[in-house]
């Protein structure tokens, strides 16, 4: 750690000094984001219906780096709200209550940007990369009114009961539950029910705007996707045993990113001035 400031200070120093080939900027970003959990065995059952489902990220912070006018990287930290509510439906498709996931990360995505290669004052930017999500937050909760429900197909009713513990099996491929059911977590990040980390792909696409000869700033349309089930193994393990529309899950947030940059040098419309 004693060495980490004079390196930096050299990496500033040498950024400025070869201005035209190498440059760095940092910055701060807020988002609102669609937000999505996939899961196929959640759309195979027909007691749920998913709704859209909007989140933000707050605040994020960006440090980054032009390699000459076309070619970039930027390393990012962001606070990110995501998840998805499923509508619960009975068994005449009347709404009857909600499962709402709720999770938060620091998202850490490092990208590589492909730039348009002018001096305007708006270029166009695409940066792709993987990305490390820690969480920080994490519930899944059930909340029913009372109703009668229909039984999965391949689902024992075991696998009710065990959610739902007043559930009575009415023989006919349907139960029902015979009171309300209050807010209750089923998954926590406080039970060890998720896994620390995931892995993501990432994507963005959009402009940056000079707005002086040190700011610009940033618009993008942005994505990522999970290629890891959030949930722990052993979750996974018990929900599949005698449930055969046991599907997983991928996370998927598609939003839109503002971000304000200071650059370590000149922006690119103001490089060739005196």
């Amino acid at each position: 750690m004693k060495h980490l400031l004079p390196l930096l200070l050299l990496f500033i120093i040498s950024s400025s000094a070869f201005g035209q080939i190498l440059q760095a900027h940092f910055g701060a970003t807020t988002a609102v984001n669609a937000t999505f959990v996939l899961d196929k065995g959640l759309s195979k059952d027909p007691r749920y219906n998913s709704e859209m489902t909007y989140k933000f990220s707050p605040i994020g912070f960006n440090f980054g780096i032009d390699i000459g006018k076309k070619f970039g990287l930027s390393l990012e930290a962001i606070k990110s709200q995501q998840g998805q509510i499923y509508q619960m439906i009975d068994a005449a498709k009347s709404v009857k209550g909600e499962r709402k996931i709720d999770m938060s990360f620091l998202q850490l995505p490092m990208l590589l940007k492909f730039m348009g290669g002018g001096n305007g004052a708006a270029r166009a930017n695409f940066n792709f990369g993987p990305q490390l999500s820690l969480l920080t937050a994490a519930k899944e909760t059930v909340e029913a009114q009372a109703g009668t429900f229909a039984l999965p197909d391949g689902t024992d009713f075991a696998n009710i009961q065990a959610e739902f513990p007043t559930a009575i099996d009415n023989g006919d491929g349907t139960y029902s539950l015979p009171s309300n059911i209050p807010s209750t977590d089923v998954l926590s990040k406080k039970a060890n029910d998720f896994k620390k980390a995931e892995f993501s792909l990432a994507a963005a696409f959009g402009l940056d705007i000079d707005l002086s000869k040190h700011m610009y700033l940033s618009t993008q349309v942005r994505t990522s996707y999970s290629i890891t089930d959030m949930r722990n193994g052993d979750v996974i393990d018990e929900l599949k045993n005698g449930n055969n529309i046991f599907g997983k899950r991928a996370n998927l947030l598609v939003g839109v990113q503002l971000g304000l940059h200071y650059v370590i040098g000149k922006t690119r419309s103001h490089r060739d001035e005196e």
